[in-house]
């Protein structure tokens, strides 16, 4: 590949962004031919078609994805350079890039990463999301500095990483605010035959929770499945079921989803995990998340 030139760059940038050339002219302020002579020397450049023509409209190949992948960072980071340089603040910023796991609450996530947001020094936070094993793998590659999972690491993986629990959360049951009436004074009794969202077998309470209602001899209907708790959760505030979830942020579910909680069992708890790459924790940034999560589930306090 030849020396990029930057300015073809943005006009590819442009164009997949706007959806079409002719949009992207408006923006851009150039000439349709031009735009798409720029765009065919970038491609030279790449060795790769960046762009199928589908009808009167451009969809990008997988080629075309990968480089606006790059294009996106790079362009991100000249705006950002941009301010620093305004701001007067020339120090480089301090990164903290955190996996979290698909099945781990968004809430619980968000409480435990949001403090990490407002100290000082500031840093710039990025967040991924994914399986645990794709998110380890990403780990093994120094591409994360943590992963926060509602499981700890797998006996038997061949990496190199280390749990950290940061507490537990009881299980709580929510259901839409108009159904509610008909739950209370009855838990868990009131589940026998209702209808209940279920997460997937894949997560770390599903067992838990079906082990639970044998022993209470209760019988829920399955309704549904979700690896997404935010999914379940707005299946429930649109009234579909019961869904379970953490009680440390029941005041959160309770305000976002509109919904109540009708009981809670201390004899379900969903575990959290930070999972690093180190046995001795040194990362300043991974140190404050680890110590200001585990002060939330210790008191079990909450932010609305």
């Amino acid at each position: 590949m030849r020396h990029l030139n930057y300015n073809h760059l943005l006009y590819f940038w442009t164009v997949a962004r706007e959806g079409s050339i002719t949009k992207a002219t408006k923006t851009l302020h150039l000439t349709p031919q031009t735009i798409s002579g720029q765009l065919k020397l970038l491609e030279e450049a790449v060795g790769e078609q960046l762009f199928d023509r589908v009808g009167r409209g451009l969809v990008l190949t997988d080629t075309g994805h990968l480089v606006l992948h790059y294009a996106d960072e790079i362009f991100s980071l000249g705006q950002e350079l941009s301010v620093r340089v305004k701001s007067g603040e020339l120090g480089l910023p301090t990164t903290l890039k955190v996996g979290l796991t698909s099945s781990l609450p968004k809430l619980i996530g968000m409480r435990i990463l949001q403090p990490s947001t407002e100290g000082q020094p500031q840093i710039r936070l990025t967040c991924r999301e994914g399986s645990l094993d794709s998110l380890l793998g990403d780990l093994a590659i120094h591409q994360l500095d943590l992963i926060i999972s509602d499981s700890p690491l797998p006996a038997g993986m061949n990496v190199k990483a280390y749990s950290h629990k940061l507490g537990d959360s009881n299980l709580a049951f929510f259901v839409q605010r108009a159904q509610a009436r008909r739950y209370r004074g009855n838990f868990p009794a009131c589940l026998d035959g209702s209808p209940l969202l279920f997460p997937t077998s894949s997560s770390p309470i599903r067992r838990a929770l079906e082990d639970w209602f044998q022993q209470q001899d209760i019988s829920p209907r399955m309704i549904a499945e979700f690896d997404d708790s935010a999914m379940m959760k707005a299946f429930g505030e649109a009234g579909v079921g019961v869904f379970p979830s953490p009680g440390v942020i029941s005041a959160e579910i309770e305000s976002m989803y509109k919904c109540r909680q009708i009981g809670q069992t201390n004899a379900v708890k969903e575990s959290y995990y930070a999972i690093s790459p180190e046995r001795k924790l040194k990362h300043p940034q991974v140190l404050e998340v680890i110590t200001q999560a585990r002060n939330l589930l210790k008191t079990g306090s909450t932010v609305v």
